[in-house]
């Protein structure tokens, strides 16, 4: 069964890769890959955890040992079948019902993501329905493919660097709706956006969900961060943007209004309804800073004193203008098969990482390769097939963060000095996980965010796209591996 579940996640990822010539929505085969794997490993959960592949059964299992050896003793059996040691105990010695708590567990961060995406898809609805969008593309005035190019790259690379990745692929996609009209020309500025994107989130702490992870764990500060990762980052996505300014020629075709539309927002209330929608998604990272409470909840936050201003701005308003501008019609706009694109390949992956795939990966990297440079550049590689985050995690597993006292009793007090704080490790890796996952599409939530959006074919991004996010990728780290060489 454990090789059986590679199997289907394969077949699964080929159907979205396919999506267009098999003729099956996306979303319908992630959410079959999804509750099929996760079936698999509840059925035969007593095999697949007996391989001992599986780091968070193991690490149950040893802490169940624990207690049972030397807390249970000490306990009446009246006090330890009230005491939460119970429990421990009894799931490390149920498989199946471990599988269950990892799904809870699971179910719990993916839904997180969710909420997210719901909120940022709807905001920017909002913003798009009251034409604040039009704000910015009326005073950008060049048609030219590639000075337009530019523009959206560098725009989409800073904001990604204050926002995170996915929102911004969310904003910007919309904004390019407003400057192109013809869906092959669309198609190559948004896939620009999400190497933008992801190289944009890579330099900074909360710009992507891995340095997030990385940030917060303790394995980088703010300041190295940028420091160390901004001129890779940049060239991630310059190189890309001069090679597709040799490639695309002429103007931009700008879609045309529909007659009458801008009556029914004033210019007033479209400027603020923008910066209202864009200071409330940038305030959704000073939100998690000031509460520690998981973006989603800033992102709701958010929505929720969006949909409030324009209640209050539109409750005097005729019905039928009332209706179209209220959230509640607005809403019904939103990508929902995005959404479930989202579950399904996310559950997908999660089985995966819960039955111990992704940490035999990470195991095998580290054995075959075991230079930090080749371990990185391959866990950026396989980050454009599987996401990212399970990779990371599982990095942060394998190594330890080296404190000074741990550094000074290294067998191998060289090697060891890649892994401290801010160390070459973590700093590359962080460049590597952050960007590799624009090789694919479907390698990033910015990636398959714009696939959704804007129902972009797998096997078109990977003949046309593919190829130029690799360069930019190497470009980049060549770029951090010359840096680490003149700064030693």
């Amino acid at each position: 069964m454990f090789i059986l579940m590679i199997v289907l996640f394969l077949l699964g990822y080929l159907a979205i890769a396919l999506e267009h010539p098999i003729k099956v929505e996306k979303a319908a085969s992630a959410l079959l890959l999804g509750s099929i794997l996760w079936a698999l490993y509840a059925l035969s959960s007593e095999q697949v955890l007996a391989m001992g592949f599986s780091p968070s059964w193991e690490e149950l299992k040893l802490m169940g040992q624990q207690i049972l050896d030397n807390i249970a003793p000490a306990m009446t059996p009246d006090q330890f079948a009230t005491s939460p040691f119970r429990e421990t105990v009894e799931l490390a010695g149920h498989p199946n019902a471990f599988v269950k708590y990892e799904l809870a567990h699971h179910l719990v961060d993916i839904a997180e993501i969710l909420f997210f995406l719901f909120g940022a898809m709807t905001i920017v609805e909002v913003i798009d329905q009251h034409q604040g969008f039009t704000v910015i593309t009326n005073r950008i005035a060049t048609k030219s493919k590639v000075k337009l190019i530019w523009i959206i790259g560098f725009i989409t690379f800073f904001m990604s660097a204050v926002l995170d990745n996915l929102t911004t692929t969310i904003v910007m996609i919309a904004l390019l709706r407003k400057l192109i009209s013809d869906k092959p020309t669309r198609w190559i500025f948004a896939s620009m956006i999400v190497i933008a994107a992801n190289a944009g989130g890579a330099w900074s702490p909360i710009g992507d969900v891995t340095t997030i992870m990385l940030w917060i764990g303790g394995q980088i500060t703010t300041a190295n961060i940028i420091l160390k990762v901004f001129l890779p980052s940049l060239v991630n996505m310059v190189v890309p943007l001069t090679i597709l300014s040799f490639m695309v020629k002429g103007d931009v075709k700008r879609p045309e209004r529909a007659h009458g539309s801008d009556d029914i927002t004033t210019p007033f209330e479209r400027t603020f309804i923008l910066i209202l929608g864009v200071s409330m998604l940038l305030f959704v990272p000073v939100f998690k800073t000031i509460t520690h409470l998981p973006p989603w909840v800033g992102m709701i936050f958010a929505l929720g004193v969006l949909w409030l201003a324009s209640e209050i701005m539109h409750r005097n308003k005729e019905d039928e203008i009332r209706k179209k501008l209220t959230i509640y019609n607005i809403v019904k706009k939103v990508d929902t098969p995005t959404i479930f694109f989202f579950l399904g390949i996310l559950a997908a992956v999660a089985a995966l990482q819960s039955a111990g795939h992704l940490s035999l990966l990470a195991g095998w990297l580290d054995e075959k390769l075991g230079d930090i440079y080749l371990i990185n550049l391959a866990i950026g590689a396989i980050s454009a097939v599987v996401d990212n985050v399970p990779l990371v995690a599982g990095a942060m597993g394998m190594y330890e963060v080296v404190t000074p006292d741990m550094l000074r009793v290294a067998a191998d007090p060289a090697y060891a000095g890649f892994f401290v704080q801010d160390g070459l490790f973590w700093e590359f890796l962080a460049y590597c996980a952050g960007t590799g996952g624009s090789m694919l599409i479907i390698g990033s939530a910015a990636g398959v965010a714009a696939m959704g959006l804007e129902r972009i074919d797998f096997i078109w991004y990977m003949k046309k796209i593919s190829w130029l996010a690799l360069i930019g990728y190497l470009a980049g780290a060549g770029v951090y591996w010359l840096q680490a060489q003149l700064l030693m």
